[in-house]
């Protein structure tokens, strides 16, 4: 059984987690026993949550009432969770889905909705399209005015901000840079080649705005942004928080930055006596099922803080 750097994970913790939903088990033996199981993923199609979700889905390939409602049983966050899920990316029913989106919710500007929007396409959602798109396999010619309207809403302090086409914000948000990380790595991870090296280039002011705040602190007081960056819930969906925000880092593979200090030690502080970690309130609105309960240990949130602290677990308290 292996173990993380800075944090064991005990034979009785990898087997808990391997306990559960396929999709756990798939990403854990991927991620942290490093055992390549194609056999695991493609059962998230057909047992457990994934199936569950994919039961869900409207004869004409959409969830909840199309796109962007109701949230969070929508076309938009059912993708982005089964895309978190890993269900297999040649999955055909998702891959009709965000074909149906992309023939459907383009907007002047070169971006997906939502439509309800009367200053043009949000720049978070497409943050998030990007990602599921991404992995998904959309061809890239229908990615190219996403992928431009995005980079077109990159702030002058390194970030992106939802709000930028809405109004003039004079900083960017963690909420959508987060996102637009997200979606930018999984273009690049899937071998997508437009615009590559702005994107790059746009990645990594984004990790550097990240950084500058420490994760979650004001960078001219050090004092917290929003207290809800320090809970975790299983689905954040467009919402920021430093466990989020460390995973991709890691997966990513950044190196360590001692400004990640502060909120590795917060993530490691809120590891049980048991060496599990609960998952906080969902965010409010409608759900397919609940995954996993608030306030009781979860196999999703203890599989991220432990890839994260498989990956700079060694530098706390360095």
């Amino acid at each position: 059984m292996s173990a993380t750097s800075g944090v064991s994970m005990k034979p009785e913790i990898a087997g808990w987690l391997l306990a559960g939903d396929v999709s756990v088990q798939y990403q854990t033996r991927r991620d942290l026993l490093g055992e390549d199981r194609p056999d695991l993923q493609a059962r998230i199609a057909t047992e457990g949550w994934g199936a569950r979700i994919l039961a869900a889905r409207n004869p004409d390939t959409s969830w909840g009432r199309r796109f962007y409602n109701p949230k969070w049983t929508n076309s938009h966050y059912t993708l982005l969770d089964l895309r978190n899920l890993c269900l297999p990316r040649d999955n055909q029913a998702a891959r009709d889905s965000v074909a149906h989106i992309l023939a459907t919710e383009k907007r002047a500007d070169g971006g997906i909705g939502p439509g309800s929007l009367a200053h043009g396409s949000d720049v978070c959602v497409n943050g998030m399209f990007l990602n599921y798109a991404a992995w998904f396999g959309a061809p890239e010619p229908e990615l190219h005015a996403i992928i431009d309207f995005v980079l077109g809403e990159w702030m002058p302090d390194g970030g992106f901000n939802c709000d930028s086409t809405r109004g003039h914000p004079h900083h960017s948000s963690l909420h959508t840079t987060i996102s637009v990380l997200e979606g930018f790595q999984q273009l690049l991870r899937s071998g997508y080649t437009y615009r590559a090296d702005e994107i790059r280039e746009a990645m990594a002011s984004s990790r550097e705005f990240i950084l500058l705040h420490r994760f979650y602190r004001s960078d001219h007081t050090g004092e917290i942004i929003q207290k809800s960056f320090l809970s975790f819930p299983v689905s954040p969906r467009w919402k920021y928080n430093i466990l989020r925000a460390l995973d991709y880092f890691a997966q990513a593979g950044i190196p360590y930055d001692p400004r990640m200090q502060d909120a590795l030690e917060f993530i490691r502080g809120k590891q049980k006596p048991d060496g599990l970690w609960n998952a906080n309130a969902a965010h409010s609105g409608a759900v397919h099922f609940e995954m996993e309960k608030a306030g009781h240990p979860s196999r999703v949130i203890t599989l991220s803080a432990l890839r994260v602290l498989q990956t700079y677990g060694a530098n706390i308290g360095t």
